[in-house]
């Protein structure tokens, strides 16, 4: 790989890395603003939202900058430019047929999420905020095609300035004008979120703003290309879109899972409630699982997901070579990698979820259940992830499919029943059913189309959760001795809580895997270049 690429992958790695922590930091001043009603509000909107631009974009830049990739290598430039072209047209419309689905669908959609008097929220409340976020649809699809023609060019900077900058003005015009219009203007609840939520346009165009800047800086560059063109290829558009939306498919799919289960919570679980006589909680209740824990869990999903996900083209390669000792080399270390880093991450989170919970939001017995219980959830939807690509690296996507429909249908054809009988446990559980089913559909595919056995995996699994146990244990002691003079019930001692129980627990989990030299398996030489950045004993 070259030096470039290599530094091109690092700077958009570490501008989505930054994005995502700005996107989890905000969320404790805008709980502050807002409240347990606002956030749920925030999400009856953000949810939809989500699914309509992951379908719209999601894939779109890798599959772009694929495309754009392998015709530059011809030196077929002129093709390139003609795809963008056209993808700007294409883009475009989709995220104005997108933004009138949702706008004007929006009060239909409402009426489904609240179906009873009951509700602290009102149709008109949920059909406000569902239509402030849909004017972003109008700009991101047409802003992700742009990412992805300067991905094509091994140009990642665009992307990852860009990512950080959208995430910025996004999070500084929501706090904002959520703070101006419910604090100082004394308006409505609603007025605020839907500022809020409107951010998300705000947020994509300082994004594209960006964009078109580094467009302006670099078309000489661009067009000069354009005079090298060797013209030796005609392909047509139709062609050229299918080549996009054959690679683009299981990203999208992929991209989706997790907001479709979240979807039919938002469709299920106030209808749920409302039949036990809980509506006037079921809001709060909604808004903890889908949004204020939903936050916390993916953190640890999002750092071990990205890492494996990077061994995922080199599982493509040996597939391709038909090398099946490199290929069950490449899935081994791609599973135990996801394990190794999943596992205690959510597990220490599971147990550490008061003083966690309290940091974020407020201290609040039902957001520490159901993120205790939440949290270890998050293992599956990692392994969904990176069972998801590996069926992408070995050419089997259409499983892809298969399995995320049968998850989903476990999902709701489980939610009510289970909620009525566990209230917001039942919704987890039934989540936790539906990502099961997927990933073993997707396991069953990956033994029978790469013949690969999951031996290695299940002897190595066993001895991270062998550490996983040691480390829960000498957190777990750690926390009951500090929690003896400091509460998680206030925000700084809860910070103090996290600090001592984390540095415990991580401490005690990389030195099992350093003496047992498991990190050295799964990580080879990246090891000693740490080690000796951190001038540790080798």
């Amino acid at each position: 790989m070259s030096s470039k690429l290599l530094r091109g992958t690092f700077i958009l790695t570490l501008g989505t890395i930054l994005s995502k922590v700005l996107g989890l930091l905000y969320v404790i001043p805008f709980y502050d603003i807002v409240g347990d009603q606002g956030t749920a509000l925030y999400q009856y909107s953000y949810i939809p939202y989500t699914i309509f631009i992951s379908i719209a974009t999601a894939g779109v830049p890798l599959a772009v900058s694929k495309f754009i990739s392998k015709y530059n290598a011809l030196e077929e430039y002129a093709v390139s430019r003609r795809l963008f072209k056209s993808g700007l047209v294409v883009m475009a419309i989709s995220g104005i047929i997108s933004f009138v689905i949702l706008y004007f669908g929006a009060p239909a959609l409402a009426e489904i999420i609240i179906n009873d008097k009951d509700f602290v929220s009102s149709v008109a409340d949920v059909t406000t905020v569902i239509r402030a976020v849909s004017f972003a649809l109008i700009v991101v699809p047409f802003m992700s095609l742009i990412r992805g023609f300067f991905q094509g060019h091994q140009s990642m900077g665009p992307s990852a300035v860009s990512t950080v900058v959208e995430q910025i003005v996004r999070i500084v015009f929501l706090l904002a004008g959520a703070f101006i219009v419910y604090k100082m203007m004394d308006g409505s609840l609603t007025s605020a979120v839907s500022v809020a939520t409107f951010a998300a346009f705000i947020g994509a165009i300082g994004s594209l703003f960006v964009l078109l800047w580094y467009w302006y800086k670099r078309k000489p560059h661009l067009d000069e290309l354009l005079t090298h063109d060797k013209a030796t290829v005609d392909i047509s558009l139709p062609d050229i879109y299918k080549e996009i939306i054959i690679y683009a498919v299981p990203f999208v799919l992929v991209g989706i899972a997790n907001p479709l289960f979240q979807f039919i919570d938002l469709l299920t679980f106030n209808r749920a409630m409302a039949t036990i006589g809980l509506a006037k909680q079921s809001e709060t209740a909604l808004s903890i699982l889908n949004y204020q824990t939903h936050k916390l869990v993916i953190i640890p999903v999002s750092l071990a997901t990205a890492f494996s996900l990077t061994l995922v083209p080199s599982i493509t390669k040996a597939f391709v070579e038909n090398d099946r000792t490199s290929l069950n080399r490449q899935l081994n270390q791609t599973f135990q990698v996801m394990l190794y880093l999943t596992l205690p991450a959510v597990v220490g989170l599971s147990l550490l979820a008061e003083p966690a919970y309290t940091l974020f939001y407020k201290h609040d017995p039902l957001g520490t259940q159901v993120l205790v219980t939440y949290a270890p959830v998050a293992i599956l939807f990692a392994l969904y992830s990176v069972t998801a690509a590996i069926l992408q690296g070995i050419n089997e996507q259409r499983f892809t499919l298969l399995s995320l429909l049968v998850g989903l249908l476990v999902k709701l054809s489980l939610n009510i029943p289970l909620i009525k009988v566990m209230e917001t446990q039942g919704a987890v559980l039934a989540t936790a059913l539906g990502y099961t089913v997927a990933i073993l559909i997707n396991m069953f595919v990956i033994k029978a189309f790469a013949h690969y056995r999951f031996r290695l995996v299940l002897r190595r699994g066993l001895l991270i959760v062998l550490f996983t146990g040691l480390m829960l244990a000498a957190t777990a002691v750690t926390y009951n001795l500090v929690t003896l003079v400091l509460s998680p019930e206030t925000k700084m001692q809860s910070v103090i809580i996290l600090v001592i129980c984390a540095t415990v627990g991580a401490g005690v989990y990389f030195y099992l895997g350093m003496r047992s030299r498991l990190v050295y398996f799964l990580f080879g030489e990246r090891v000693d270049k740490i080690k000796g950045k951190l001038r540790l004993p080798m």
